[in-house]
């Protein structure tokens, strides 16, 4: 089988890129109306480097954009730097890169010309959004400690995605991911980020929401300061941390999202806690509890020995308190026994009193009795006694000496 070539009109030589290149920069620079050109515009990005600054001037209505470059011996020169968001009016020349095969604007003088169309809708987007509190911090919620599946809404061809990746694995092993791919650049990406997103929330497993991609112009950015993102973001029921890959300026979907981490790996670094932390935590709090339980028990032994002690001397002092009780209760045992012979005592002493009171001589003496002594002793009957004899008789009070002068027996007076 032989193929047929088209019958083409092929010209003897054919340009080279670099011919090509030439070719077109000689047309350009060569110009006399691109040889020195004024051109108004809206900055949306600018870089500062050790030769020069480089930003971008675009038409936000026509959405075209052209490369400016200031070098640095021109810097000071300029009336006004080129920040974004401003609109300037620069005065330059057109110059092709043939390395790249575009052109820039070598810029001379910058002036202002006021804010830029899109800064300024971005500023009115911001305030009226903020006035609806989509941006209140009461409205930020905290996120899982310890989340079981991360959810993660980026374009699949991103750098983003595999930082991401290889930050989960890496951090928290055996993580549930749940991809939700979406459009991060170009007109369509607003509606493809919202139905990313709304999917997450239908599938209802994500317990947070990374929103990321990768770094870039901020003119690859514009759809994150979309209203419909903004909304989504806000609205969203899961916690979101937006990973969004640039760090000079804030998105209107990083003031919405509950944490803002500048770079994709910073955003899984947040959503999820490292392994490896955990443990040595996790080791760190095993020891201070051994130590805590060592210190308890130390002090819990020092009180029981205390308890020990003072159970061993409340033994001795409970037998000394019973040992002193017995003594009291026979000390009150023998005050009433000596009390009780006393009175026995003082009783029949009293009764011996008052016998000896009845068997005195001098009590008989005091009734009107009389002894009557002989000089052999008492005389006791009347034939002891002699007439004649003498007598001492004995009175209560004093005595009388007496002569017997008649004696008579006592048969004698009971026959008289």
């Amino acid at each position: 089988m032989t193929s047929k070539l088209p019958n083409l009109l092929v010209p003897d030589t054919a340009l080279t890129v670099a011919g090509l290149t030439a070719y077109i920069q000689s047309l350009i620079e060569q110009d006399d109306q691109l040889r020195q050109v004024w051109l108004t515009g809206e900055v949306s990005s600018a870089t500062r480097y050790r030769s020069g600054l480089f930003f971008t001037l675009q038409d936000p209505a026509a959405k075209a954009a052209i490369q400016c470059v200031v070098w640095n011996s021109q810097l000071h020169k300029l009336t006004t730097l080129p920040a974004p968001g401003e609109q300037l009016i620069l005065l330059g020349r057109v110059h092709v890169q043939p390395h790249r095969g575009s052109y820039q604007l070598i810029v001379w003088q910058a002036l202002p010309a006021g804010e830029g169309l899109r800064a300024l809708r971005s500023r009115q987007l911001k305030d009226r959004l903020e006035a609806e509190g989509l941006f209140d911090p009461d409205r930020k919620r905290a996120l899982p400690t310890h989340p079981q599946t991360v959810a993660v809404v980026t374009s699949p061809q991103a750098a983003a995605w595999g930082d991401i990746q290889r930050t989960l694995k890496r951090r928290y092993p055996g993580l549930w991911v749940l991809f939700s791919p979406a459009l991060v650049q170009g007109d369509q990406a607003p509606a493809s980020i919202v139905a990313a997103i709304e999917r997450v929330e239908q599938d209802g497993r994500a317990d947070v929401l990374i929103l990321s991609r990768g770094g870039g112009a901020i003119e690859d950015m514009v759809c994150f300061n979309d209203e419909i993102v903004v909304r989504a973001i806000a609205n969203c029921s899961i916690p979101i941390i937006a990973g969004i890959g640039h760090q000079r300026d804030e998105s209107l979907s990083d003031l919405a999202a509950d944490v803002v981490a500048h770079t994709p790996t910073a955003a899984a670094e947040q959503a999820v806690p490292c392994l490896a932390d955990l443990y040595e935590l996790h080791v760190d709090r095993v020891q201070s509890l051994n130590l805590a339980v060592l210190q308890y028990m130390t002090v819990e032994h020092d009180r029981l020995a205390g308890l020990r002690d003072r159970i061993s001397r409340l033994k001795l002092d409970r037998a000394l308190k019973q040992e002193a009780q017995v003594v009291s209760w026979l000390r009150q045992r023998l005050i009433q026994s000596t009390q009780r012979r006393f009175q026995t005592a003082m009783q029949h002493c009293q009764m011996l009193q008052e016998k000896l009171t009845t068997l005195d001589p001098q009590a008989v003496l005091q009734r009107g009795y009389a002894v009557v002594r002989a000089e052999s002793g008492i005389v006791r009957s009347a034939e002891n006694i002699t007439v004649g004899e003498d007598l001492t008789i004995r009175l209560a009070q004093g005595q009388i000496g007496v002569t017997v002068t008649n004696v008579s027996s006592v048969s004698a007076q009971a026959e008289n």
